[in-house]
């Protein structure tokens, strides 16, 4: 894992609902403006004026557009959800049906303009609030995964940590990748691959 760059670190945290409100204003700007302008060209003018702040006011809260970014990867990924394990049937033939309920939620969570999805992807810079966000949601879904790997009668594989570090990388990685780039295929056809694939693999299939 990158080491964290300390300029990425926000200026300061509004402790007022005004501030709040700014500074969020200033985020979904920021998306728009990347999404439709590309990272090298979404400046922090053109943030600000989209935002209808001074640049003088973006600077309270953000040192750069790179530290606007790290942000705005760290409310993606606090955004997303999975499905709670408690919730799922785990009687004998249900297998693929969970492992559809983790895949449809992990599209849901990457459905944001695929656009700003490459951006986050190819230019997002490494924060240590970011480097954190993504270790602690890391460790819940890997947890999450293994609960589901121990509890089915339906799944035969060797470790359920190893298994459960494998399934969490190959369905975010494809997810991310599928959901970023032009569409040669609907989401509907990738869900139909990606549960087909995994299911055969919790089965220990051949």
């Amino acid at each position: 894992m990158p080491s964290a760059d300390r300029r990425l670190d926000p200026r300061r945290k509004p402790s007022q609902v005004r501030g709040e409100l700014t500074r969020e204003r200033i985020l979904t700007a920021a998306a728009h403006v990347f999404a439709e302008h590309g990272y090298a060209a979404g400046t922090t003018n053109r943030i600000a004026e989209r935002a209808r702040v001074s640049i003088g006011s973006l600077y309270q809260y953000f040192p750069n557009k790179d530290s606007i970014l790290a942000e705005i990867l760290i409310q993606h990924i606090d955004r997303g959800s999975w499905p709670d394990v408690d919730d799922l049937d785990f009687s004998p033939g249900t297998l693929q049906a969970v492992v559809r309920a983790f895949i449809r939620d992990a599209i849901d969570n990457h459905s944001d303009d695929p656009r700003l999805l490459r951006v986050m992807i190819e230019e997002a810079p490494v924060s240590q609030e970011l480097l954190d966000t993504i270790d602690r949601h890391g460790k819940l879904r890997i947890a999450q995964i293994r609960d589901v790997i121990v509890r089915h009668p339906d799944i035969h594989v060797g470790d359920p940590d190893v298994a459960a570090d494998i399934i969490l990388f190959t369905v975010e990685m494809n997810t991310h990748k599928f959901m970023a780039a032009p569409r040669t295929a609907s989401a509907e056809t990738f869900e139909e691959e990606l549960v087909a694939m995994v299911t055969r693999y919790l089965r220990g299939d051949g």
